[in-house]
């Protein structure tokens, strides 16, 4: 009887771990806060963004779980014990998990830096993984503290500047990072109200002290083109100019504090020639 008890328990482990839940994500983001979360065979699929280098950070770990579309087929098929989504996307795939007996969890976009512990342990909570996520919000906070500088009026301006014109207005997480980051977000001291463009003559008459070209892909269009106008690369040389991949702040992630580090060093190139 006792090697029979003794047997049980060394298996408890092993059975606990096999009721962790089976998962599936439907965003690029939930995708890639999965990845840092799930356990062994937790993950039944990702979408094909979550292998995109341009637009996921953890593209390389990604190519070590299976992927699928986000479609309300696949959701049904493959017999997820959750699902996980973000607000306006996947819609169809999300109601189909719903009605199929799934349960779902719909994130926000992340439109501060301070949403994103919170979202963090709501994943973590949902698959069973409040250990790990407590550990990564913990350090998170930690890290962030550590980063952040608030912009006083006389500090440096920066303009994050978009395929097609397209500027980083505020209420967004890649504004919430440019003030971490002790930058004043060109675009609202701009004022120019209802418009989310700012054409080249414009940037180059009234230029920001700093401009964040936000590549979201290497294309060949032009509206990805105008981010490499010899005119810009003349009117904002050296330290006023900054490649940032639009990965870092596309997703509100543990990752979007190295987006704070390296406009602080950009910053803080700027303040040795002010």
């Amino acid at each position: 009887m006792a090697g029979i008890v003794a047997g049980l328990l060394a298996c408890a482990p092993m059975a606990r771990a096999q009721f962790l839940p089976r998962v599936v994500s439907l965003n690029v983001c939930t995708d890639q806060l999965l990845l840092l979360l799930a356990g062994p065979g937790q993950i039944v699929s990702v979408t094909p963004l979550a292998r995109d280098c341009w637009n996921a950070v953890l593209c390389e770990q990604a190519r070590n779980v299976p992927i699928l579309r986000p479609t309300a087929e696949n959701v049904v098929a493959s017999h997820p014990d959750i699902v996980l989504g973000e607000t306006y996307t996947a819609a169809v795939a999300i109601q189909a998990a719903r009605e199929w007996g799934a349960r779902v969890v719909v994130l926000p976009p992340a439109q501060a830096l301070a949403d994103i512990p919170g979202q963090i342990m709501t994943v973590a909570n949902a698959i069973g993984a409040g250990v790990r996520g407590r550990a990564l919000a913990g350090d998170f906070a930690r890290r962030l503290a550590s980063l952040s500088a608030d912009p006083g009026p006389a500090d440096p301006t920066a303009a994050i500047y978009a395929a097609n014109g397209f500027v980083t207005r505020a209420g967004s997480l890649p504004d919430d990072v440019l003030t971490h980051a002790g930058l004043r977000n060109y675009a609202t001291v701009m004022d120019r109200q209802g418009t989310a463009r700012f054409s080249m003559e414009i940037l180059i008459a009234h230029p920001p002290d700093l401009l964040v070209l936000d590549r979201s892909g290497q294309g060949t269009s032009l509206a990805q083109s105008m981010l490499d106008h010899p005119a810009l690369k003349q009117a904002f040389a050296g330290p006023h100019h900054l490649d940032l991949p639009a990965r870092l702040w596309l997703c509100g992630l543990p990752q979007t504090l190295d987006s704070v580090a390296t406009l602080r060093a950009a910053r803080d190139r700027l303040g040795t020639i002010r």
